[in-house]
């Protein structure tokens, strides 16, 4: 890491924009060690074999066929910022544009640095995502998988678990929402709307609370029934892996759990909790099946109320 290269990068901000996002990248990555992507063949043959196994358990667990992104890579931090980057600036946008009118240097340098923190925090953190791609002016562009490698290793020491096992782990994870995707066509479209409806109010200074509740409730969706289905669908013991990463998502030294208060990382924990408990109940009270119905439709998908009363949903939806 060159920290002072990071904060250098970060004072060079300039454009007439609110954030440098080219001096974003620069500094996110002057601030992180990218890490080796030094995998073995037989890595980079297991990281093939888990997608590919998740894949077909996750077809027959739920019944709902879908294929796998076309682009799945092995990444490093550095590679992860890059390609974050873009999908940041892609939601920012319609702020920016409003906002530079007025934007002066100081402005610029603090959310350019704010910006390089989040991006290389993040990429210190994630192990691996499932990229849909929101946002896109590229209609036709794939989604993404990406399975970051020097922190898949990294984690996996970190809670003394074999390294293959956790890297399958994290596939069936990320497959899994792919698998979410593949069953709603329509989700990517009505989050989309949603971030376009909730930042558009936002640069006229008001707050569109119903976009950000459907967006709230619509993620918790995605967050919960991974976790269910995960549960389901895991082909080894899981108990151990679970615990240990519910810890890692609430602790870390106090600097950790600052930032990750500050990046809102405490809310995708509640997504998570929140989300299992609704599918746990649907689950347990009418099967998987039931708990499917939510990704038939946009009107299917719980309200953010119904997520914390389950009975609501079922008597409103009848699966």
């Amino acid at each position: 890491m060159h920290l002072l290269r990071s904060l250098r990068a970060v004072s060079e901000a300039s454009g007439a924009g609110v954030v440098d996002w080219e001096q974003a990248g620069v500094a996110a990555k002057a601030g992180t060690d990218p890490g080796s992507l030094a995998a073995s063949e037989t890595d980079r043959a297991g990281y093939a074999t888990d997608v590919r196994d998740a894949r077909d358990r996750l077809r027959e667990v739920t019944g709902v066929a879908f294929d796998l992104p076309e682009t799945v890579e092995l990444q490093n931090r550095h590679h992860w910022i890059d390609a974050n980057r873009a999908t940041f600036r892609r939601v920012v946008a319609p702020v920016e544009a409003v906002a530079a009118e007025t934007a002066g240097d100081t402005t610029r340098i603090v959310n350019t640095g704010s910006m390089a923190f989040a991006l290389g925090f993040l990429a210190r953190n994630v192990v691996g995502q499932y990229d849909p791609l929101l946002l896109t002016e590229e209609p036709d562009a794939d989604h993404g998988l990406y399975f970051v490698h020097p922190n898949v290793v990294a984690v996996a020491t970190e809670l003394d678990v074999p390294y293959p096992r956790f890297r399958r782990w994290i596939a069936f994870h990320e497959v899994t929402h792919a698998a979410e995707f593949g069953a709603a066509p329509w989700l990517t479209g009505y989050l989309e709307s949603r971030i376009e409806r909730g930042v558009s109010e936002l640069t006229s200074g008001a707050v569109d609370r119903e976009a950000l509740a459907e967006l709230q409730a619509a993620m918790t969706a995605v967050e919960g029934y991974a976790e269910v289905l995960m549960d389901r669908a895991f082909d080894d013991e899981y108990a151990d892996l679970r615990r240990k990463l519910d810890a890692r998502r609430g602790g870390g030294d106090p600097l950790s759990q600052l930032a990750r208060r500050l990046l809102g990382l405490g809310l995708k924990r509640q997504q998570y909790e929140r989300g299992a408990a609704f599918f746990n109940r649907i689950v347990d009270e009418r099967g998987l099946d039931a708990a499917t119905v939510v990704w038939d439709r946009p009107e299917t998908l719980p309200t953010d109320r119904e997520i914390d009363d389950p009975g609501a949903w079922l008597t409103r939806v009848d699966p």
